[in-house]
């Protein structure tokens, strides 16, 4: 009866802990990745847009990383977002969010394994 009653009181203590822990792990974390490319690329890339369209099937995977690695700070260094509080897009989009719009295009490249166009 006693160990019973330890068990009980272990899982009881146990419930209690990650009842709590659960708001701090469901705390939101930003948008997804695709609503970041939805927000900070396809409003100026998007169709006929005089800036180019471009999806995540614009590019095979190894391009995007070039992209990314060589080519996306030189070509956005004097662009201004006017949909974020005319802010270099440089200094608004932060590292972190550079990171997962970075992540989802090459994830849903042309030659990834699941293509989409993020429309």
């Amino acid at each position: 009866m006693r160990q019973i009653r330890k068990v009980l009181s272990f899982a009881v203590v146990g419930f209690a802990a990650l009842a709590f822990a659960m708001p701090a792990l469901a705390k939101d974390k930003g948008p997804t990745p695709r609503e970041l490319v939805k927000q900070y690329c396809r409003v100026c890339h998007g169709p006929n847009s005089p800036n180019g369209e471009y999806t995540p099937m614009t590019f095979i995977q190894d391009q995007w990383t070039d992209f990314f690695a060589n080519t996306y700070k030189d070509s956005h260094k004097n662009v201004i977002d006017p949909h974020h509080n005319n802010q270099k897009v440089l200094e608004e989009i932060t590292p972190k969010m550079l990171k997962k719009i970075e992540k989802y295009l090459v994830d849903h490249a042309a030659d990834s394994e699941h293509p989409m166009t993020c429309g």
